[in-house]
């Protein structure tokens, strides 16, 4: 088969390394790739949010099967353009991909679907969202409505911290995404990923995770896109993931399919587990970026063959082959990041740092110059490591970044705390 794969990051890098895996890649091309994705493919300047752009590239070099990465190019209606052009995709069609680009439609759907998720109100205008949070007292949620690159999402602790985020959202902090607002009651718990793919009628598990979403360690600071993420997550329980598929996945599915905007590829659910009772915090349309990772570094070669039969409306003959072990990425990240930050510092050890199947670097922000590695993002790469136990695969990503020699960059040296013994 020719693949070809959208997106940029340390997502669609460990996407890319998983499908190289399989016999049946005979080509890959990832549009546009990054500087590591390059060491393993092709990789293509493609504007990759223009569908008619990816159609005619698809066509140009014969590709038989298109992976959509982002959220971005799924909410435009990218791979609506590539199925009308006769092509096999994985992603959900640009109306499906509002469970992503839209909270409020989330919500209006979960209502529909009796799911369980968090009391909240929709607001097109600052005053009414202002009353709404002094009516509600703090800690309280403010989001913005769409696309926000992951950052659109302010838990407040106070009343204040509250109206300022809602004055920020509709002044423009967060562009478009913030012209509507979704306030949310503060859900209390544990937080955990679950991943499962859909063809629009079959739903199959495909793996759990936790990630780390605050930039300093012990979870304080700012929210980030994530600075690291470990699978399996321990609160999953077999108990939480048959409530999480019967009471929140198969009812959200089924009217997706009532609404006549049936759901098909990853579905990425965002919890909260308290007591053993899930509730839903968000969805998105794609695998997380690091959780995808972590899943990848698992699932290895058989990702295509899951993917495929997503694409083609088999997954109630598929299943998921998995190991008893556990991965875990660490994210480095430039200096100053979620802030500003600089680009272009070089990035020593990445090509002395050993990798094989239990050992990755999976490239987010990088390119090269003379012959060496750069930085050019803020989270810039996935340091992934898999082991018979956490506490093992911990240890070999943090010896896989020591060998990394960036003084440019830092990461937490605490991923995986909350399922690791104390010492």
């Amino acid at each position: 088969m020719n693949i070809l794969i959208l997106g940029s990051g340390g997502r669609e890098h460990s996407l890319a390394w998983a499908v190289m895996q399989n016999p049946k890649c005979d080509r890959l091309i990832v549009a546009p790739g990054n500087a590591g994705i390059a060491e393993i493919a092709d990789c293509a300047a493609l504007d990759i949010e223009d569908g008619g752009a990816v159609a005619t590239f698809a066509e140009e070099n014969a590709i038989d099967f298109v992976i959509i990465g982002p959220e971005a190019p799924l909410a435009a209606g990218v791979s609506d353009r590539l199925r009308a052009a006769g092509f096999l995709v994985f992603g959900p069609s640009g109306a499906a991909s509002r469970l992503e680009a839209s909270k409020a439609f989330t919500k209006q759907i979960c209502d529909a679907a009796g799911a369980p998720t968090a009391a909240y109100g929709h607001f097109t205008d600052s005053a009414a969202a202002r009353a709404y949070v002094q009516a509600q007292g703090a800690p309280i949620v403010i989001k913005a409505d769409g696309l926000a690159a992951g950052k659109g999402v302010i838990i407040a602790q106070t009343i204040n911290e509250a109206l300022s985020a809602v004055d920020d959202m509709f002044s423009g902090a967060f562009g478009d995404a913030g012209a509507e607002v979704v306030i949310e009651e503060f859900m209390s718990g544990e937080e955990a990923s679950f991943f499962v793919l859909c063809d629009g009628e079959n739903v199959l598990p495909i793996g759990t995770a936790q990630d780390h979403k605050r930039v300093g360690e012990g979870d304080t600071g700012p929210n980030t896109g994530g600075m690291g993420a470990y699978s399996p997550a321990p609160v999953m329980s077999d108990d939480v993931i048959a409530a999480t598929l019967e009471k929140i996945v198969k009812p959200t599915m089924a009217e997706m399919v009532r609404q006549g905007t049936p759901y098909q590829g990853v579905l990425f659910v965002g919890l909260m587990i308290e007591d053993g009772a899930p509730r839903l915090v968000e969805y998105n349309v794609r695998f997380g970026d690091p959780e995808c990772q972590v899943l990848m570094m698992r699932l290895g070669a058989q990702v295509l063959d899951l993917l495929q039969a997503c694409a083609e409306g088999r997954l109630a003959q598929a299943q998921v082959n998995w190991a008893a072990d556990h991965a875990l990425s660490v994210v480095l990240a430039a200096n100053g990041y979620p802030g500003a930050y600089q680009k272009g510092s070089i990035i020593g050890g990445v090509d002395k740092v050993p990798e094989d199947s239990s050992h990755m670097i999976f490239h987010a922000g990088t390119g090269r110059q003379a012959g060496q590695f750069t930085a050019q993002g803020g989270r810039v790469l996935a340091v992934t490591a898999r082991a018979g136990s956490l506490v093992e695969a911990q240890g070999k990503a943090y010896a896989m970044v020591d060998g990394i020699d960036w003084p440019e960059g830092f990461c937490r040296r605490d991923i995986g705390w909350r399922a690791l013994p104390e010492t």
